[in-house]
């Protein structure tokens, strides 16, 4: 079967690092053309990666009918409207995190998918990890009971005022980019939808971005919190990141559930009745794998159509941004907001 020819849509730092050589990796995708605004970091950027073509603006890379499929790693304000261009163009639509500044934008690629009849997907490569479906099993046997709460943390450092993450007006700050993945990994863990939510924010008086966020959400089932941050944890780059849950029964802890930068291995540690403190009464240890590689190769399956693999439809994004919107509001009211 051919490989999927893939289109990047600019030359942020993870296309670059992170998703055009885990794409190389693959036996079904091949990225052709790269574009940028300004043709010189274009070319520059293809050079690096190793791509042939370049473009000088997104339009041009659009137009190419060889591309079948685009990754927009675009800044998050311009995710929806990139990703509405690409699919009216005829291209399937790979987009990074968070998908939209907000739900009621997130809606549109909905309606633009359904006419189009071209896929749109969120970029979390963690759903990708063999962890999560590990840990969905373990969960769902029942062998710590009916999960009752969850908390999590990710923080990095970064102090960069020309890293987007730390622009406030095109979406950055810790909730944005961090949160996103403390609350799809809430989500996941219920596998439900939180009624409310309530945030506490620390904000940044040189960035005007929320630096430190702390999250309550309530499940139908339980309650979940979470804590991201954009200045704490490792000054030397990377992230820290754990996930624990506890059920009726007995306790599950992971130690590396979410952004893999460098591949590694990592743990799912299970906790019973007879577990003491920390010490788990089973592990599973999941050797390193490229969550990258594994979503470009899941994703250029189901451009070919092929059977039984996993989809995450954009629905799955709108419901994110939801929570991310009753914790904005809640930034402001000061109060629990609805979801």
């Amino acid at each position: 079967m051919d490989k999927v020819r893939w289109g990047i849509l600019g030359v942020a730092t993870i296309a670059l690092k992170r998703v055009i050589p885990a794409m190389k990796l693959t036996a079904n995708s091949v990225v052709t053309a790269i574009a940028s605004r300004d043709l010189t970091r274009a070319k520059e950027g293809a050079a690096k990666a190793g791509v042939e073509k370049a473009y000088g603006s997104y339009e041009e890379l659009l137009a190419d009918p060889s591309i079948e499929a685009i990754y927009n790693p675009l800044p998050n304000h311009m995710h929806v409207e990139w990703s509405i261009k690409a699919m009216d163009a005829g291209k399937h639509v790979l987009c990074e995190k968070p998908i939209s500044m907000n739900a009621k934008e997130a809606e549109t690629l909905i309606s633009v998918r359904n006419r189009t009849g071209k896929m749109v997907e969120e970029a979390f490569a963690i759903r990708n990890h063999p962890q999560w479906p590990a840990l969905r099993e373990v969960i769902d046997s029942g062998e710590v009971g009916a999960v009752k709460g969850v908390q999590t943390m990710l923080c990095l450092n970064s102090r960069d005022p020309n890293d987007i993450r730390n622009k406030a007006d095109i979406g950055g700050g810790a909730l944005y980019d961090l949160g996103s993945y403390a609350a799809t990994g809430c989500r996941m863990v219920f596998n439900a939808e939180p009624l409310r939510a309530i945030g506490l924010f620390e904000i940044d008086p040189e960035f005007g971005t929320d630096r430190l966020t702390s999250a309550i959400l309530e499940f139908p089932t339980g309650h979940a919190n979470f804590i991201v941050s954009m200045q704490a944890g490792p000054t030397t780059g990377g992230t820290h990141q754990h996930l624990g849950i506890i059920g009726e029964r007995g306790w599950i802890r992971a130690d590396f559930p979410y952004s893999h930068a460098i591949t590694s291995d990592c743990h799912i540690y299970i906790g019973d009745s007879g577990s003491l403190g920390f010490h788990h009464k089973r592990m599973l240890t999941f050797e390193p794998v490229n969550q990258y590689q594994l979503q470009a190769e899941r994703f250029s399956k189901l451009v070919r159509g092929e059977k039984n693999v996993p989809q995450f439809p954009i629905e799955l994004a709108v419901a994110n941004m939801r929570v991310i919107d009753a914790l904005r509001r809640s930034r402001d009211s000061g109060k629990w907001e609805n979801v």
